[in-house]
């Protein structure tokens, strides 16, 4: 897995450029579920960054269901972002029970979105 440079010039924190690509292309599918990804130390070094700094983006992308760190196995991609799949799952139910059609409940999530 590439990780794209981060901008050192930016006002963003590094570990929130990092936290935001890998969650960007996670969920644009250019990371496919089940990626693995470097080790802390080996994305360290390949970015210049210190490990803490990798270290607190790898905990934030777990916290949001991104990732799942397995142990010895490394940390991987997980499917669908996680919790995403089950509130996206739950509101087609919803919509389902509530006799919308698709289009209508793309218009409120889209509304919903930009609002």
């Amino acid at each position: 897995m590439d990780v794209h440079p981060l901008d050192a010039d930016s006002a963003v924190p590094p570990f929130e450029q990092l936290r935001t690509q890998i969650a960007t292309r996670a969920a644009s599918g250019d990371l496919p579920a089940g990626t693995r990804l470097p080790t802390v130390r080996a994305l360290a070094a390949d970015l210049g960054l210190a490990a803490n700094t990798v270290a607190k983006a790898y905990r934030a992308l777990e916290t949001d269901g991104v990732i799942t760190t397995e142990g010895r196995r490394g940390t991987f991609v997980s499917g669908a972002s996680g919790d995403a799949r089950a509130a996206a799952t739950a509101y087609v139910a919803t919509a389902r029970r509530l006799d919308l059609t698709l289009p209508e409940a793309l218009r409120l999530v889209e509304e919903s979105w930009r609002a």
